[in-house]
């Protein structure tokens, strides 16, 4: 097959062997898959899974890996012992995690788990949900980068006298910021520096956006949250002040300890940004004012389904978040333009 192959830190299109469905797999073609935060990560940073010995995970730069885990594809073959219950041609798509006899792999991310930038992958069948659904396939494989942050905001569960503060404006923030509206959270403060990020928040169920250029997101957030002295002192006397639930999704260092030094009291923070070479944290400060952090965990099943049936549905319109879509030849330059923080929040691969 072709495929766009990391190795060596670089990627290239060239002609790979054709995965070989084992028990309990499927054999899908890939027919669109977005190109992900993570990506850029995890081939950026090989180090960074030194320590981790899950083996999920793993980037040896001496092997050809197929990347891409947001994918749409179709039924093509069945390998043993599977139960062929999707029918062959059926659009198809899942939680990116293969069983393999070396134990579960996160699809585009091991040399045994190839993924979507490549013409063919494999899926285990028990988890392969099928698309019941007339939208393009590129609209359906943003569904997982969605199920990311909607269960973020699944998991926080943000009561009505909490005010939640959205911190970045990618593709995961703004999943979270569309459950939160789904869920009648709000108001939804969303903070980026980039305008057209600002503009995508709004579009996806922001209430507020802010410009941290401009001013601090912890007092924007209060300005939101408190009103006025007279409101603040009202609230206090009543039924006291609202809390803060941040939800951190740029993954730069620095940004993490600068909602725990900024925030209020009793925060409580999601970090799904996760830099990948660490970060520092003000832990005493964190322990001075009560935080709770919450650190990623990735979607349960239960919610990445949610997601899926949201966007196949149309419940959940992930227009904004589309950018255009390039070809297998195409795909280091898309890498490349993904890295734009003025760009769209997904650029497609249709192999």
């Amino acid at each position: 097959m072709r495929a766009a192959v990391l190795r060596g830190g670089t990627v290239e299109v060239r002609d790979v062997d054709d995965p070989i469905p084992g028990p309990g797999q499927l054999l899908v073609r890939s027919l669109a898959c977005g190109i992900c935060a993570s990506d850029l990560h995890f081939m950026d940073h090989p180090e960074a899974g030194v320590d981790d010995d899950s083996g999920m995970s793993t980037y040896d730069q001496d092997v050809d890996i197929v990347m891409g885990h947001e994918y749409c594809a179709e039924v093509v073959d069945y390998g043993p012992a599977t139960e062929r219950r999707i029918p062959i041609g059926t659009r198809v798509s899942s939680l990116p995690v293969l069983s393999t006899a070396g134990g579960r792999k996160i699809i585009g991310q091991n040399p045994e788990s190839p993924g979507g930038f490549g013409e063919y992958l494999l899926l285990d069948e028990s988890i392969t949900r099928v698309v019941h659904s007339e939208l393009p396939s590129e609209m359906v494989c943003v569904a997982d980068a969605i199920s990311v942050g909607w269960s973020a905001a699944s998991r926080a569960q943000v009561t009505t006298k909490e005010v939640p503060l959205v911190i970045g404006c990618g593709a995961i923030a703004l999943s979270a910021i569309a459950n939160l509206k789904r869920l009648g959270v709000g108001p939804i403060v969303a903070v980026d520096f980039v305008a057209s990020r600002r503009e995508t928040a709004l579009a996806m169920g922001a209430d507020i956006v802010v410009d941290p250029a401009d001013i601090s997101p912890f007092q924007a957030w209060r300005d939101v949250a408190y009103g006025s002295p007279e409101s603040m002192k009202e609230m206090m006397a009543i039924a006291g002040l609202p809390g803060c639930v941040v939800f951190e999704c740029v993954g730069v260092p620095g940004v993490l300890d600068s909602i725990i030094k900024g925030c209020e009291r009793g925060t409580r923070i999601y970090s799904m940004g996760g830099p990948p070479e660490g970060d520092h944290l003000h832990t005493l400060t964190a322990k001075r004012k009560g935080i709770n952090i919450q650190f990623g965990g990735g979607p349960t099943m239960e919610h990445w389904d949610e997601a899926f049936v949201a966007v196949c549905s149309g419940s959940l319109d992930v227009t904004p978040m589309l950018g255009h879509t390039v070809g297998l030849d195409d795909v280091s330059a898309a890498i490349d333009a993904a890295r734009d923080a003025n760009g769209p929040a997904r650029i497609i691969v249709v192999p």
